[in-house]
């Protein structure tokens, strides 16, 4: 019996039935206990040594000992573990087994079969948890909600939790028929689109007749090489800078200033800076878009622009 006790402290006082009997226990004295509740049945042949409810690591671990040597945490569970804020959140655990593996779900556990694990997946400890990019997929290949899904890729590559060549590489190894919204959506990235507000806006430029492409999160430098600072868009023709300020990133008194002071430089540099918010592009499209598209008009048709350098 003692060799269980190092057993049950690496694995958060969890184990298999097979690593009960293997330690001494009969299956009678494992059920004896269980029914007299100083243990419990958490997932089919996983017990946890003690009463009481789980905690989010135990819920884990008790997956992956049910899952075998070759489950990996998936999903939404994998995109929690590695720290996104705008992904949904699943209190079941969500777990990528290989095809052949025949698990049962639970209320407390999504199964996803797969005969292709997740090459990067990262070790910790018992859990081998799939890389950002295959999460993502994973998570979205049946759901159309356009703004969830563009916030979670949005918050990936400008947080640097992955590449979106990584998440097309995923993408590659699923049927054509699936996850259709995370494949239009991730072009709206590698145009340099980092924020849901900023898809949002591009969508709606998009329907102007008059606004050609906006370019998003350029790197602008002044004549003669001064490096500017990174406005959300950018019309080329017209040096026309729109930035989105939003509560969390541009309101608050500690960054408010920042936002004053890179409109400060673009204005110097000759740039016509125009903001606008979250909100009112959801709440004003219209007239959001009208008044981009008046200050563009006004701008081409006027005089001399500033030369700026973008890339």
């Amino acid at each position: 019996m003692d060799a269980l006790g190092p057993v049950l402290l690496r694995q958060e006082r969890l184990a298999h039935v097979d690593q009960l009997i293997a330690a001494g226990y009969s299956r009678a004295a494992i059920r004896w206990r269980v029914n007299r509740g100083t243990w419990q049945r958490t997932l089919p042949k996983v017990i946890a040594t003690f009463s009481g409810i789980l905690s989010r690591k135990q819920q884990l671990v008790a997956a992956a000992l049910y899952g075998g040597a070759e489950a990996q945490i998936a999903a939404m569970t994998a995109l929690e573990l590695h720290g996104f804020r705008y992904a949904p959140r699943d209190r079941r655990v969500h777990l990528l087994v290989p095809t052949a593996h025949s698990l049962a779900m639970s209320s407390r556990l999504r199964i996803i079969r797969t005969s292709r694990p997740d090459a990067r997946a990262v070790r910790n400890g018992l859990l081998a948890v799939c890389s950002p990019a295959r999460a993502i997929v994973d998570s979205f290949r049946e759901d159309s909600d356009r703004r969830v899904i563009r916030a979670v890729l949005a918050e990936a590559l400008q947080r640097g939790l992955c590449s979106a060549d990584e998440v097309a590489e995923e993408l590659g190894s699923v049927p054509l028929d699936g996850a259709g919204v995370v494949r239009e959506l991730l072009e709206e990235v590698r145009e340099g689109v980092r924020s849901a507000h900023e898809a949002e806006l591009r969508a709606l430029a998009a329907r102007s007749p008059i606004l050609p492409r906006i370019r998003w999160n350029p790197l602008l430098r002044a004549e003669g090489g001064t490096a500017l600072p990174t406005p959300d868009g950018y019309l080329e023709d017209a040096a026309i800078a729109i930035e989105i300020d939003s509560r969390e990133f541009h309101l608050n008194a500690r960054s408010w200033p920042t936002t004053m002071r890179h409109h400060d430089r673009l204005t110097a540099a000759g740039i016509l800076v125009l903001h606008t918010t979250p909100a009112r592009i959801r709440t004003e499209p219209l007239a959001v878009l009208a008044q981009i598209e008046s200050a563009y008009v006004r701008r081409v048709q006027g005089g001399p622009l500033p030369r700026i350098q973008v890339s």
